[in-house]
């Protein structure tokens, strides 16, 4: 008899979780571009937001975990994006 050792912590749980949710994210995404009714697509819309709040929350305990780092952005590298986007914008 073997014993499985490779079991899941809490980190592997959330991660999982995290990538789980994103890719069920883009799928109600695509399935809310491909709507053929107006109520139809508020209701993909509507779960949609509940899924991206879901994964916000699970972004948010592994961030407040330490298992989800970001790094802060350049500002210098904010300021250049906004300059090329409102250049091609005003183009």
């Amino acid at each position: 008899m073997q014993i499985n050792t490779n079991q899941f912590g809490d980190r592997e749980m959330m991660d999982d979780a995290l990538c789980s949710q994103k890719f069920i994210t883009d799928g109600y995404n695509t399935y809310a571009n491909e709507c053929a009714t107006p109520v139809l697509k508020t209701d993909f819309m509507n779960i949609l937001n509940e899924e991206h709040q879901i994964q916000h929350e699970i972004f948010l305990e592994m961030q407040k975990r330490g298992w989800y780092q970001v790094e802060a952005a350049d500002q210098n590298k904010i300021t250049q994006a906004k300059q090329k986007y409102l250049a091609q914008q005003n183009g």
